[in-house]
């Protein structure tokens, strides 16, 4: 994977429908105007580097000297190395929401549920950050360290995986899932996949990783489908 992509730009967000989830609370904390620009430009550099070297490794002062300006600017924008990861985590979390849940949320039902799912595996593969899935890496890098960045970590994965349920429950509800299916159990499953296939092309740079994953999670889909409505 090169490590000197530019930074992917997402469209400009949309207003989410009413029945969207929770999931960018944290995301949308009011702001002075004043700086921004400013530390969007930081963040998005942040997150790359967090994305390709691990957020342990992300410090004030490797960013300082990647971005060519004074600790001591950094540190008018954050106060602390936990205060940056906290940051890098919060504008990984909305990135995501703009490529993956946003766009999937024109659809409702099943389509919703399949959007989600091929999104997913399109921000995945396409590297929206230079190093993979930053959730998948973040969340092997912080699952037994306490603290406010696993906190973040931890909020955002349930929010996503609260997400993929809702849209499940919601497909059910619709009469386009088996009443005998419980979506916990099928979201456990797609998610394990999701991760799986992030793993096999990050470890072993399997580039047909997400093509057999993306078919395995469909034929997922399909296989709790009511079958007149299977593809």
């Amino acid at each position: 994977m090169a490590k000197h992509s530019r930074p992917h730009r997402l469209a400009r967000s949309r207003p989410l429908p009413a029945d969207a989830p929770a999931v960018v609370t944290t995301l949308n904390r009011r702001r002075r105007p004043r700086g921004i620009k400013t530390r969007g430009a930081i963040l998005q550099k942040a997150v790359n580097i967090a994305s390709l070297e691990g957020l342990e490794a992300l410090t004030i002062g490797k960013l300082a000297t990647s971005l060519k300006i004074s600790k001591s600017g950094l540190f008018a924008h954050f106060g602390s190395k936990e205060d940056l990861q906290c940051a890098v985590v919060q504008e990984a979390g909305r990135i995501f929401v703009e490529a993956v849940i946003r766009p999937a949320f024109e659809a409702h039902g099943l389509a919703r549920l399949r959007a989600l799912c091929e999104n997913w595996l399109d921000y995945a593969e396409k590297k929206v950050f230079p190093g993979g899935c930053f959730f998948a890496a973040a969340s092997l890098e912080f699952d037994d360290r306490p603290g406010k960045v696993r906190d973040l970590i931890v909020e955002s994965l349930k929010k996503w995986l609260a997400t993929l349920e809702q849209a499940l429950r919601d497909a059910q509800n619709a009469g386009e899932i088996r009443k005998d299916v419980v979506p916990r159990d099928v979201v456990f499953e797609i998610q394990s996949l999701a991760m799986g296939a992030n793993w096999a092309s990050r470890l072993f740079h399997d580039d047909g990783a997400f093509r057999r994953i993306r078919r395995a999670i469909l034929e997922r889909i399909d296989q709790v489908t009511e079958p007149h409505l299977r593809q």
